[in-house]
């Protein structure tokens, strides 16, 4: 747990909140060697997260959910908390998704993908919005059938980030951060900033949902203010 008065880059809008705000910070994108492109594997990243300052991670590779069959979610013996999610990739973009998932249909659309974590009470994020080649569907977040975003993502270049940054004003889409990482060295390098306790994978749906919480980088130039 960190106190928001002394985190120097937090969001401009948890100030207009309090002086005091305490939040849990997560990472909410990461890939473990289940995915073929990833290089971590779990037991650095458990031990590397913690070491980094991180309250917690979501596991997410790529199509899958098979982490389940390897970790126990939760509160881990270092006091990390894990969750689990996936990177679901379609052609309109690739999308985090966070509840009951394990066993979704392969290969939906975008739009069906949204309609069906929707309506089983879960939430959705897009991925790296603005990623050249990987990007976001826009009318998908015009429309609100997606509300949050990645405004930051830490493989993206500054100029897929400040374009997703400008979200909320064009759309009124929430932003999170997550570090997409594929190896330790990525790992934390850019979160998000929650203003309520998490404990399980329903308490970070519900989080997601309430829209209070913010993008958070240690990259210079993704910093989001001083």
């Amino acid at each position: 747990m960190v106190e928001a008065a002394g985190i120097r880059t937090i969001d401009l809008t948890f100030r207009a909140w309090g002086n005091i705000l305490t939040t849990m910070r997560l990472d909410l994108h990461v890939h473990t060697t289940l995915s073929a492109c990833s290089q971590l594997d779990l037991d650095q990243l458990v031990a590397g997260a913690a070491a980094r300052g991180l309250d917690g991670v979501c596991i997410t590779d790529h199509d899958t959910m098979a982490v389940r069959h390897h970790l126990r979610e939760g509160r881990q013996v270092n006091g990390l908390y894990v969750f689990f999610g996936m990177e679901y990739a379609t052609r309109q973009g690739d999308f985090l998704i966070f509840g009951p998932f394990e066993e979704i249909a392969a290969d939906l659309s975008a739009p069906d993908l949204l309609r069906q974590v929707h309506g089983a009470g879960g939430v959705a994020v897009a991925a790296h919005p603005y990623r050249p080649g990987r990007s976001t569907s826009e009318g998908l977040l015009q429309n609100g059938l997606c509300s949050i975003a990645e405004g930051i993502n830490g493989r993206n270049g500054a100029a897929a980030n400040e374009q997703a940054m400008d979200l909320p004003a064009r759309f009124g889409t929430h932003l999170v951060g997550g570090s997409d990482a594929h190896s330790l060295p990525e790992l934390g390098r850019v979160a998000t900033h929650f203003l309520t306790e998490i404990s399980s994978r329903a308490d970070l749906v519900t989080a997601l949902k309430s829209g209070r919480y913010a993008p958070h980088s240690s990259l210079a130039s993704h910093a989001l203010c001083a």
